[in-house]
């Protein structure tokens, strides 16, 4: 996977992720096939900063159902990138 725009979907905005930009973390969906290592440098590139940490988790899709017709939501992968000090991310809007 090369292209950065392809590994980095969206930031994930809640509050729990506003708790972690005080402590300089990001949280973003990302490709499911992505390790840590493209997803690091995929947000070098994109937003020009240093990043020290990559954690990950794959979220699981939740049991929903609509009239009698059961499914899943869909299942992806959540990243929390750790900025080097005095860096930051204006994409969220803080």
């Amino acid at each position: 996977m090369q292209d950065p725009h392809q590994v980095i979907i969206r930031p994930i905005i809640t509050e729990r992720s506003f708790d972690l930009i005080n402590d300089n973390r990001y949280t973003f969906e990302v490709a499911k096939q992505a390790n840590k290592v493209e997803i690091g440098q995929a947000v070098e590139s994109v937003f020009g900063v240093k990043v020290l940490r990559v954690n990950t988790l794959s979220v699981s899709g939740k049991p929903k159902r609509v009239r009698y017709a059961k499914g899943y939501t869909r299942s992806w992968k959540k990243a929390i990138v750790t900025l080097a000090e005095g860096d930051t991310i204006e994409a969220f809007g803080v």
